[in-house]
């Protein structure tokens, strides 16, 4: 299966239709054959959040300030699974816990296992954001928690737009370009627990360079919809919190990077009305206004 452009060859069947035919930066190999030398060296670790109802802990065999060749890591899902790799490998080995099986493993280990280790492991630089193509051109949605990203991001599924990001991006750069990276097949609009939703016909096959960010902002179900440009250090303030794992140790080089980005990607703030009957207008003005953008 090939996710977040990256193939996986895995001693497990996922229980998932997963293409096979996108393009790929990277190849990983998923075992379930831990080394006992690799945990017998995790030696500390602290909460790392609450996701979906369990508690997630990571855990390596130093003080967290970077990811070095040879460093040990854990993530755990308490009573699902926990994760073993070391820095600069690309070999992830899992142990089901007494919760777990393989639509578990396959939730944990796709929506945010391989986002955190494809950052730590310096693959990527991830945005929280959903992401489609418009005639071509790749565009995103950013909004606060509940600020609509996933029923915009559904809806243009709906109208034929082919997905590239339910909710995780990977970025990269090529050619003095920001590109994007399609993250896996699946969109879940209403935030089930452990569910990747459902699957998308259309899903992107390449790589593709970043046309516009929208950051949707919610507003009376009969005011106006409006689209403006959101320029200077607004900008900025607008994408930092949908820029994803901004580790202290990470910190001054993501700044860089996403200083870089904004000054190549504009960013446009749309109002959109909290009424679902307009959404068709919402879309069809946001596809007209991708087609102005330069």
């Amino acid at each position: 299966m090939i996710v977040y452009g990256t193939k996986i060859k895995s001693d497990i069947d996922f229980p998932l239709e997963l293409s096979h035919e996108t393009a790929s930066r990277y190849e990983v190999e998923l075992s379930s054959r831990v080394p006992d030398t690799l945990k017998r060296t995790i030696t500390c670790g602290f909460p790392l959040y609450l996701a979906h109802g369990r508690k997630v802990y990571l855990y390596s065999d130093r003080e967290f300030d970077g990811s070095e060749a040879g460093q040990p890591w854990c993530y755990e899902v308490k009573d699902i699974v926990r994760f073993y790799w070391r820095g600069g490998e690309r070999t992830i080995y899992y142990r089901l816990d007494e919760k777990g099986d393989a639509d578990m493993l396959s939730f944990w280990l796709i929506h945010l296992l391989l986002p955190l280790y494809m950052t730590l492991e310096n693959m990527y630089d991830f945005l929280h954001a959903g992401g489609v193509e418009v005639e071509g051109k790749s565009i995103f949605f950013i909004a606060p928690s509940m600020g609509g990203k996933s029923t915009m991001t559904d809806y243009f599924i709906n109208q034929g737009h082919t997905l590239i990001s339910d909710d995780k991006v990977p970025t990269f750069i090529e050619n003095g370009k920001f590109m994007a990276v399609g993250s896996h097949p699946y969109h879940r609009p209403y935030r089930k627990f452990e569910e990747l939703g459902y699957r998308v016909e259309k899903f992107t096959r390449l790589f593709k360079p970043i046309h516009a960010f929208y950051a949707l902002e919610g507003v009376k179900g009969d005011a106006d919809i409006t689209i403006e440009e959101i320029k200077g250090f607004a900008k900025f303030d607008a994408l930092l919190p949908n820029y994803l794992y901004m580790f202290s140790y990470l910190r001054p080089k993501r700044l860089k990077y996403l200083s870089s980005m904004l000054n190549s990607i504009k960013v446009f703030q749309v109002q959109v009305p909290w009424d679902m009957e307009r959404l068709g207008e919402v879309h069809d003005m946001i596809c007209k206004h991708n087609k102005e953008i330069n």
